[in-house]
């Protein structure tokens, strides 16, 4: 039996019935993996191999993260020795060394 086939079958229950607090939870829960199905299904990931995708993806990510975080460390290290090149330019400068040569 399909998750909509059984989907249709507690509805019925339901009806024929009334609505227990059990049917209407089994209803919910049905109802919710079928709509998380037709999500996955749209966006690609209702295959077998989603997971090993999604992961990759992540990984992919992550790598992505690290590589512009080491990127921002390295200019931020390579602004400072620029900044500290030219203060102790303007210390030699002030001090008269391009004289004394």
């Amino acid at each position: 039996m399909s998750r909509e086939e059984l989907l249709a079958s507690l509805m019925a229950q339901a009806r024929g019935e009334g609505a227990e607090l059990v049917t209407l939870r089994a209803i919910i829960e049905e109802a919710s993996v079928l709509a998380a199905d037709r999500v996955l299904d749209r966006l690609g990931l209702g295959d077998a191999g989603a997971e090993n995708d999604l992961g990759e993806l992540r990984e992919l990510l992550k790598a992505w993260r690290d590589a512009k975080t080491s990127a921002w460390k390295a200019f931020v290290s390579w602004l400072v020795s620029g900044v500290l090149a030219l203060l102790l330019i303007g210390i030699a400068v002030r001090f008269g060394a391009w004289d004394r040569l």
